[in-house]
């Protein structure tokens, strides 16, 4: 496979390692108190519920401020702006570590995520960039796979770490990361050229830009349907798993972790099957992988069916979710940041509504009525998805 000769030079995979283990830092921190709850309650005198304000403020924080970045990575670098908002991840996870009140950890946790919020959307425009659009799908799986990878080590360290070293060495090592990439990056970014087109360009007038076609429209409203249909679903697989079947939290937490292990199995074989089916067959087959997932899920009268399930929903998410990736960085090539952020954006939007309104039917019925819901509505979205690419112009 040809690639452009900036892709195929050292300083530009040496550049997309270092992205990587950024995006992969951010996603860890995004998830490294999940499983230190217990020793964050135990350490502040606080209940599970008001020690979780930790991980609210980091999502908050992180929602608030994608659109923030788009224009700014456009304007300045993206790897420039990756760079500094890496650093600034060391800022809030070294105070995090040296919170002596709740209130302190809650605050640093609230800068993590700002500053997190810079790095992985800025990466997908950026290997947007840099790689022409026929090899862009794989280089973005790429950097899917580190960033499942850093959800999946930050649930599990968070515990592990929590339990041998004490909550504090898990925002220590964060910080260590933080600081040694985003300080390599930052070097790397000086030689990156500032693209002065896109200068002028303001917040409103970069979205007015981006969203005045059709493509981009139906990219994002597709995004924001997948992340309330896929994320509410997910989120409730845990207590689910309890209270049907009995597990422990611990244990159904385990099992939803294959979820993960699922997208790192896409992204390792995303190149052969984008090769063999394509953009549209990625996407069908991302459709039918969540809605066999789900709807076993929903059926199973027995946990034993769910670890096979919660891998192939992590496999068909990312099949489904990679497509949509790759067309978000085509969507508005003069001012892709912005493009990718507006992408980001959708995603956490829907995302948000999903989980309320799963909640809604939790309540009223039970979390099998979500994950039926989810199935034909993943389904119905993926095979609308690859109609819809079928009948598009190549970009």
């Amino acid at each position: 496979m040809q690639k452009s000769e900036l892709v195929s030079s050292t300083d530009w995979s040496a550049k997309l390692w270092l992205v990587s283990c950024c995006a992969f830092t951010s996603m860890a921190s995004m998830r490294i108190c999940d499983a230190m709850l217990p020793a964050l309650a135990q350490e502040f005198t606080a209940s599970a519920g008001e020690a979780a304000r930790a991980i609210s403020a980091f999502a908050l924080a992180y929602g608030l401020l994608q659109l923030f970045y788009g224009p700014l990575g456009d304007r300045y670098g993206k790897v420039r702006v990756i760079g500094m908002t890496t650093l600034a991840c060391t800022v809030g996870s070294a105070l995090a570590a040296a919170s002596t009140r709740l209130e302190w950890l809650v605050a640093s946790r609230a800068l993590s995520g700002a500053a997190a919020a810079g790095i992985i959307p800025l990466a997908m425009a950026w290997i947007g960039d840099s790689v022409r659009y026929e090899d862009r799908q794989a280089v973005l799986a790429q950097l899917l796979g580190a960033t499942v990878f850093g959800m999946i080590a930050g649930q599990w360290a968070g515990g592990l770490l929590a339990d041998i070293l004490g909550w504090r060495s898990a925002f220590v090592a964060l910080a260590v990361i933080f600081a040694a990439s985003g300080a390599l990056l930052v070097v790397r970014g000086v030689s990156e050229p500032v693209q002065r087109n896109s200068s002028q360009i303001g917040l409103l007038q970069g979205i007015r830009s981006v969203v005045g076609s059709r493509w981009p429209k139906i990219v994002l409203m597709v995004t924001a349907i997948e992340g309330a249909l896929a994320i509410s679903a997910l989120a409730f697989i845990p207590s689910d798993l309890h209270l049907r079947f009995g597990l422990s939290m611990p244990a159904a937490g385990g099992l939803v972790a294959l979820y993960g292990v699922g997208g790192l199995a896409y992204a390792r074989t995303a190149r052969q099957m984008l090769r063999r089916w394509g953009e549209a067959g990625l996407a069908r087959i991302g459709g039918v992988g969540t809605a066999v997932a789900f709807g076993t899920m929903a059926a199973t009268p027995n946990w034993y069916f769910v670890p096979p399930a919660c891998f192939l929903a992590g496999f068909g998410f990312y099949a489904l979710h990679n497509t949509l990736q790759t067309n978000a960085t085509q969507m508005a090539p003069w001012a892709r940041g912005t493009a990718v952020s507006l992408f980001a954006c959708s995603l956490f939007l829907g995302q948000s509504v999903g989980v309320l309104g799963a909640a809604w039917v939790v309540d009223r019925f039970a979390a099998p009525a979500v994950f039926s819901i989810s199935a034909l509505g993943l389904l119905i979205l993926g095979f609308s998805l690859s109609v819809l690419i079928g009948k598009r112009v190549h970009p």
